[in-house]
């Protein structure tokens, strides 16, 4: 299974992805699994979360970050300050 993505985007590839049109998805701070059906790419305007994925590995993303999500992936969602995410799947 392909890994998670995760970094930063200039201003020019955040325009040209069109990621100010994608949805928009908030969620308060919990504790939830969650599988990855399809691939999603988001772009985390708001809040932190710790994910926990099934091999035991732990990534934190933020304010700022671009992250890829690979279609079929099971992870543990800890969202630590609430999140508002712009995403999309592909």
């Amino acid at each position: 299974m392909s890994k998670v993505i995760i970094r930063t985007l200039s201003k020019n590839e955040f325009k040209e992805k069109g990621i100010q049109k994608w949805q928009i998805w908030t969620c308060e701070a919990s504790t939830f699994p969650w599988e990855y059906t399809d691939k999603e790419s988001c772009y985390i305007l708001e809040g932190y979360v710790d994910i926990e994925l099934e091999n035991g590995d732990k990534l934190s993303i933020g304010p700022g970050d671009f992250v890829v999500f690979p279609k079929g992936l099971k992870c543990i969602w800890h969202v630590q300050e609430a999140i508002k995410k712009h995403f999309i799947f592909d």
